[in-house]
Formats: structure tokens, C-alpha cells, sequence
């Protein structure tokens, strides 16, 4: 069923998939190297992925709590899907709403309103639209280089895109 995209929000099995894939740390740690910290440095990152500016370092440095960790990744989570509901100009089903959502939190709003899987699908281009997957998976770099990990995570939104499976990689 389509509904109107101005109203949409991220269904709660995307929510829980995301969860699942951020993980959850309770205690500060650098995502860089994956170890605890107790001073701030550039990756410092707690909760589910959310990386603290250093001026929130005092906030947080003696850890959160699973309620806060939720509230943050909603706060997190909030501008990506106002940034794909934004840049929808047709109706689109949840499924496919979703793997956007999730494509924009990973690659950011700008790029994700530049791609041209994001004009493919405002053009009208279907989940079986051959061009669509391969701007889709184009996405799967990081620093120039192709990374397994992003191949297998766009795998995982063209399947939910696709097929409305929602299975982590």
C-alpha cells in the first residue's frame, strides 16, 4: 500500500534492524580502534553510533543509559528521515522508504539527495529496475577503495528495497 511520503516514518523493524547493525555501547569508545575511552577524541562514539562533538564529551563520558541511547539514536536518526521525505516527489511503498532512510544514515543527506539511485527512484524506476540496483550499489566505497562491508550493508537495503526483506548481513 502507498501512502503519502510527507508522513511516512521508519517502520520498527527498520528501527530494530539499524539498532542491530550500530549496536549498542553503553560506555564512550573510539570508533576508530573499537576500545573504551576516557578522554575525547575525534571518533569518540556511544549509544548506537553516535559520535559526540567534543563539547557534548562532559555529557557523556561516564556513559548512558539504554533509555537515553534510544532517545539519541531518534535524535540521530530524525534529520535522514526529514532529508528523504524531503526529496520524495512521488509515493513509494514502507519497504522502500525504509532502505532509503537506512541509505541516507549511512552515506549522509547530501548524498543521498545528489545520488542518482534517489533520481532513479523519483523518476519512477521500480525495485526490479536493473539501472536502480546498480546506482544503488554503486554506494559501496569508502576513501576510493570498495569495501565488503558496505557491498554486503547496500545488499542488505536493495533486498529490503527489493523485496521487503529485512535481514541483517
Amino acid at each position: 500500500m502507498e501512502t503519502g511520503q510527507h508522513h511516512m516514518v521508519p517502520s520498527r523493524t527498520l528501527i530494530e534492524l539499524l539498532k542491530q547493525v550500530e549496536s549498542l555501547r553503553l560506555r564512550p569508545y573510539d570508533d576508530q580502534t573499537d576500545q573504551e575511552i576516557s578522554a575525547w577524541v575525534p571518533g569518540a562514539t556511544v549509544g548506537y553510533g553516535h559520535l559526540i562533538p567534543q563539547a557534548e564529551w562532559r555529557t557523556f563520558k561516564g556513559g548512558i543509559s539504554v533509555v537515553q541511547a534510544n532517545a539519541l539514536f531518534e535524535r540521530d536518526l530524525a534529520p535522514f528521515v526529514a532529508g528523504v521525505r524531503s526529496r520524495l516527489h512521488r509515493a513509494v511503498l514502507q519497504q522502500e522508504f525504509d532502505a532509503m532512510v537506512m541509505l541516507a544514515f549511512n552515506i549522509g543527506n547530501n548524498a543521498f539527495a545528489g545520488s542518482r539511485a534517489q533520481g532513479l527512484i523519483n523518476a519512477g524506476h521500480a525495485a526490479d529496475s536493473h539501472e536502480l540496483e546498480a546506482a544503488w550499489k554503486s554506494w559501496n566505497r569508502s576513501q576510493g577503495r570498495v569495501m565488503q562491508g558496505l557491498v554486503r550493508r547496500r545488499q542488505c537495503e536493495w533486498d529490503i528495497f527489493s523485496k521487503g526483506v529485512y535481514a541483517r548481513w
